[in-house]
């Protein structure tokens, strides 16, 4: 599956969401997350993104290994709802992100 890492966290320009073709990227407060059930594996997220914040998880930089986990906990309450856009904006974060300090300052 695909990881979007710390380049996303307070961005979220969202280009990732477009180009998906299975809806699998789902908008938290401060970043995106990449369902791990949803996503097909067709990288077709990854040049889209601006930013460079998403990677193959066994192609993770070892800085941003702890966000495969952040993004696959962030659906440990939401289970698997079938499409990110039905939801909208998620009003949280998983908790490694929403503790990091603002990154676009």
């Amino acid at each position: 599956t695909y990881v979007i890492a710390q380049p996303c966290v307070d961005v979220k320009d969202k280009a990732c969401i477009e180009e998906c073709p299975v809806d699998c990227i789902y908008e938290g407060q401060r970043s995106l997350y990449i369902h791990p059930d949803e996503c097909v594996d067709c990288g077709a997220c990854e040049p889209v993104c601006p930013v460079e914040a998403i990677f193959y998880e066994d192609d993770t930089p070892e800085e941003w290994k702890d966000y495969y986990k952040a993004n696959v906990e962030f659906f440990d309450d939401l289970g698997s709802p079938g499409g990110a856009s039905k939801l909208g904006l998620i009003e949280r974060d998983h908790p490694f992100v929403a503790g990091l300090p603002p990154q676009n300052a």
